[in-house]
C-alpha cells in the first residue's frame, strides 16, 4: 500500500471529517502550487477551493453547487469530473472520486486521474469525424453540380449549337452567316469549358470505373490543356475500393500534379499507383526545381496541408521529399480496406 501511495500516477489527498488535509502523495503535491500546498499542510479546510474550478454536474460543465466536500458520501461523487488549476499545466480536467474510507474516524480520500490525453484523443476524433462529414458533403455537392452541368446545361447548349448549324443552311445572307458562325464558335468553346468544369468538379469515371480510368482521363486533359506529359503506371488489377478511399487518392494526385505544373517548372511528371501489403501506394515525382523542406512552400502551402489532412482522415500517411535542383517526390499510403465489387463500386 505504501508503494501504491508513493508511486501512483493518480493524485491522492486524505482529509478528516472537518476537511483538513491529513496526507497527500507525491502526485498530488505536483498538482497544486506552493501557496495551496502550504495551506493544505496547515490544515485549512478550504485550501483546495483555491485551485478547484468546479465539477461537472448533470446541468453544468463546471459548478460549485453541492460541493463534493460538503456531501462526500453520496453516490453523486463516487466518480465524476472536476477541473483544477494546476501548478504547471493550467486548468486540467480530472476523473475524480471522493468517498469515506474510515467512517469511524471520518477519514476521506480524494483521488484524481488526469484526463488531458483522453480529452485530446476525443477532440481529435470528433474533429476527424466532422471533417469527414464536411468532405463527404463537399464531394456529394460537387457530384450533384457536375451531373447538373453535364446532363442539363451542356445538353441544352449542345442543342442550341445544333440549331445554329441548321440555321446556316436556311439563309444566304453573308453578314448573318458570319454572325451565326461566330456565335457557333463561342458556344462550342463554352460547351467545352462547361464539360471540363463538370469533370473537374467530380469525374464520372471515378464513380463508374475507378481510379485508373479517372486518372487516365484526367492526365489526358492535363496534356491537352497545358502540354504537361504524365507518365502513368498502374498495377491495381482493375480492383475497386471504397468511395472514400478512391476519392482521397484521386484528390491527392490531382493536387500533386497541379503543384508540379505550377511550381516545379517541368514538362513531365511520373505517377505510379500500386497496391502492396493491403496498402494503396500513390507516388507523384518530378525532376523540377525542388525546394528545401524547411523553406516556406511556394503558394499558400494549403495544398500540402490539404493532402496531409485527407490522408490522415482515412488512416493513411503522406510524405514529401524534395531537394533544390533535384525535384520532388510525393508519397501517399492508404489502407486499401475492403475491396468493392464492380456493381457495388458503381452505385
Amino acid at each position: 500500500m505504501s508503494r501504491l501511495f508513493e508511486n501512483s500516477t493518480e493524485a491522492m489527498f486524505f482529509f478528516d471529517r472537518e476537511g483538513k488535509a491529513l496526507a497527500m502523495n507525491p502526485a498530488a503535491e505536483k498538482i497544486v502550487d506552493q501557496d495551496i500546498l502550504n495551506q493544505l499542510n496547515q490544515g485549512n479546510p478550504l485550501a483546495l477551493c483555491g485551485t478547484c474550478r468546479g465539477y461537472t454536474s448533470e446541468t453544468e460543465l463546471r459548478t460549485c453547487l453541492n460541493c463534493y466536500f460538503n456531501t462526500p458520501d453520496t453516490d453523486n461523487f463516487t466518480s465524476y469530473q472536476v477541473y483544477l488549476e494546476t501548478r504547471d499545466k493550467g486548468i486540467v480536467p480530472y476523473a475524480a472520486s471522493f468517498h469515506t474510507i474510515d467512517a469511524e474516524q471520518g477519514i476521506r480520500v480524494f483521488m484524481l486521474r488526469d484526463l488531458t490525453r483522453q480529452f485530446k484523443t476525443q477532440e481529435k476524433f470528433y474533429q476527424n469525424k466532422m471533417m469527414k462529414h464536411v468532405i463527404e458533403a463537399q464531394e456529394n455537392e460537387r457530384k450533384r453540380i457536375s451531373r447538373e452541368l453535364h446532363d442539363s446545361v451542356a445538353q441544352e447548349l449542345m442543342s442550341a449549337v445544333i440549331d445554329l448549324r441548321v440555321l446556316k443552311y436556311m439563309t444566304a445572307d453573308e453578314q448573318l452567316l458570319r454572325k451565326v458562325k461566330q456565335t457557333e464558335v463561342s458556344m462550342t468553346r463554352l460547351l467545352s469549358d462547361i464539360r471540363n468544369l463538370s469533370v473537374e468538379l467530380r469525374p464520372a469515371a471515378l464513380d463508374d470505373f475507378g481510379l485508373e480510368a479517372a486518372f487516365r482521363s484526367h492526365f489526358k486533359r492535363m496534356e491537352q490543356s497545358y502540354g504537361l506529359m504524365i507518365e502513368f503506371e498502374s498495377r491495381l488489377s482493375e480492383k475497386r475500393y471504397g468511395s472514400e478511399i478512391e476519392t482521397v487518392v484521386y484528390r491527392v494526385c490531382q493536387e500533386a500534379v497541379l503543384n508540379a505544373l505550377k511550381y516545379a517548372q517541368v514538362d513531365s511528371v511520373k505517377v505510379t499507383l500500386s497496391e502492396r501489403d493491403s496498402f494503396l501506394r500513390l507516388q507523384v515525382e518530378d525532376q523540377g526545381i525542388g525546394f528545401h523542406p524547411g523553406d516556406e512552400p511556394a503558394g499558400t502551402g494549403l495544398g500540402l496541408f490539404g493532402m496531409q489532412e485527407r490522408a490522415e482522415l482515412v488512416g493513411g500517411t503522406f510524405s514529401v521529399e524534395s531537394q533544390r535542383g533535384r525535384g520532388t517526390r510525393i508519397l501517399l499510403l492508404v489502407p486499401a480496406g475492403k475491396l468493392q465489387g464492380k456493381e457495388g463500386a458503381a452505385e
